[in-house]
């Protein structure tokens, strides 16, 4: 193992008393500034928006992740301007090589080499993020490649991932000195804690935060697979093994990690007890608290409309939003070719494109889409955006069927390119923010937070973080609560229902005919959100709960 200058723990500032203990955070994607592109979308959002709080609050912390070669991938279009996925490879000269390299052993090879870059605070304004690349000469072309792709389809390559995160990350943090806590952001680096507890790292430095009810964020891998692989960061005998194993041989990777974790967090109040609900037959797993994901105020907010608000100046708010609405519309303009106005209602859906989230739900009926969008009384324009899995193939064709269909209309544009530029002009750009996942399902959904910062109204179902935010009718419109054991067709009927009711009846003629019910609607929701969902009060609770 090589060191160099940067082979310690450091911060360009002395860590706050109550903010001292040293916490090694791991994440598979972090979402810290554009010119970065290392995430694919709420995980990475959320995890860069701690990072930056971090920082803020003089936090002794550390981020640990992965430096992908190729990012998760550029979104572009083909000719018919559907989805084109392409793969670029990324160089960041803002990166310094810290002169650590570990070795790991993945499958028969015990030398696979890890070095770690890292990203400086004075950078972008966020602790101190070590990543990860197993792309050095010194390893053979398939060990090169392994950090290529953000989850990666092969299902080799994302176990490697996985131990490439863990225990070449937790190696990397015994190299800067170690860690007081070490944190999982979601189970991606589980490695880590077996191979912590066999250096003798206390339960009580393990920390975990799961982040979804979806299946597909809850990894499960066969054991003998994993411990073939080099999971465990040596091999463990059929009696070790045997106590790890849950579902007829399988490794749940949040099963583990809240089996070995001290303390564990869900997202949000009601993802805690959905989470409690999905793991209560495992024996021996941690009690699940929630502490609500948040966002970055400084990183998110637009100064001059904080500046309007908070000398609670109408004029100044107004004239500001459309000033944004103008800088979201020239992008519309450049990408799609049409022409959108300031003074027309502006609706958005954008987040990370999976088919739960249900993009093209205002789409359900035509003949009620229609009527909303062809009322020259009462106009609206209506801007999707995201990004789905590159081979989600459901979730792609959903993404080309509103391409498709927004061609016939001036008033729609479907966008690509949903990263963090694109993200905040749309959240400072729109009036209404439209969240409709299927109930249950949304363990959060931060992007509604950022909106709100900038005067977006939230219109949602009632999941995730929006149970504790929602005043219907005052902050925010909240559709009926909806029944999530029902059939998922009758549950996309009766939702897509009380989504038209409600835009057509509530949220349109508020806007048109009582600009001040409006604007008391747009302050109430800033106010409801600052401070309770920024990441400065999600970060001093990780501190006062999780690391407690």
């Amino acid at each position: 193992m090589s060191s160099s200058l940067y082979s310690t723990w450091y911060h360009p500032y002395k860590p706050a008393k109550e903010f001292n203990k040293k916490v090694a955070y791991f994440s598979m994607e972090f979402a810290i500034d554009q010119a970065l592109a290392i995430y694919s979308g709420g995980l990475g959002f959320l995890a860069g928006s701690h990072m930056r709080s971090a920082y803020d609050l003089k936090q002794n912390m550390i981020g640990v992740g992965i430096l992908w070669k190729y990012g998760y991938y550029d979104q572009a279009r083909n000719e018919d301007q559907s989805l084109k996925v392409e793969f670029n490879e990324k160089t960041y000269d803002f990166l310094e090589d810290t002169g650590i390299t570990v070795k790991i052993q993945l499958h028969e090879n015990p030398n696979v080499h890890v070095k770690a870059y890292v990203l400086k605070p004075e950078i972008f304004g966020n602790v101190p993020l070590y990543l990860l690349s197993t792309d050095v000469e010194e390893n053979d072309h398939l060990s090169r490649t392994i950090t290529n792709h953000l989850y990666d389809s092969n299902e080799l390559t994302r176990i490697s991932q996985s131990i490439v995160l863990g225990i070449g990350g937790a190696k990397v943090v015994e190299a800067l000195g170690g860690a007081d806590i070490y944190h999982l952001n979601e189970g991606h680096a589980l490695p880590a804690f077996y191979y912590l507890k066999d250096r003798g790292v206390k339960k009580s430095q393990l920390a975990f935060t799961t982040h979804t009810p979806e299946k597909a964020g809850n990894e499960e891998r066969d054991g003998r697979h994993l411990n073939r692989c080099g999971f465990f960061g040596r091999y463990f005998s059929d009696v070790e093994l045997e106590k790890e194993l849950v579902n007829d041989g399988m490794i749940s990777y949040t099963v583990s990690a809240l089996r070995m974790a001290n303390k564990s967090n869900a997202v949000s109040k009601l993802h805690a007890k959905v989470s409690k609900n999905m793991w209560k037959d495992y024996k021996g797993v941690s009690k699940i608290m929630a502490i609500t994901n948040a966002q970055n105020q400084h990183y998110w907010q637009d100064d001059k409309l904080k500046n309007a608000w908070k000398r609670k100046s109408s004029k100044n708010f107004h004239t500001r939003k459309n000033e944004l609405k103008k800088e979201l519309f020239a992008e519309v303009y450049n990408q799609t070719g049409k022409e959108f106005d300031p003074d027309t209602l502006t609706l958005v859906w954008a987040r990370r494109l999976a088919g739960y989230k249900r993009a093209d739900l205002l789409l359900h009926d035509l003949e009620r889409f229609n009527r909303i969008v062809h009322n020259t009384e009462y106009p609206v324009q209506i801007i999707w955006a995201g990004k789905p899995y590159p081979f989600d193939y459901y979730a792609i064709d959903i993404f080309n069927h509103l391409v498709n269909h927004s061609k016939g209309y001036a008033n729609l544009a479907v966008l690509i390119g949903y990263e963090l530029d694109l993200s905040r002009k749309l959240k400072l750009g729109s009036d209404v923010w439209l969240n409709t996942p299927r109930i249950t399902r949304e363990a959060s959904g931060t992007s509604g937070m950022s909106a709100a910062m900038n005067g977006s109204v939230n219109v949602s179902v009632n999941d995730g973080w929006i149970q504790e935010f929602e005043k219907d009718e005052v902050n925010s419109f909240v559709l009926p609560k909806g029944d999530h054991t029902k059939p998922v067709w009758d549950q996309d009927r009766i939702d897509a229902y009380n989504l038209y009711n409600v835009l057509e009846n509530k949220v349109i003629p508020t806007y048109y005919d009582d600009p001040t019910a409006w604007h008391k609607l747009v302050i109430n929701g800033i106010e409801d959100v600052i401070p309770e969902f920024t990441s400065e009060r999600m970060a001093k609770e990780y501190y006062s709960k999780l690391y407690k």
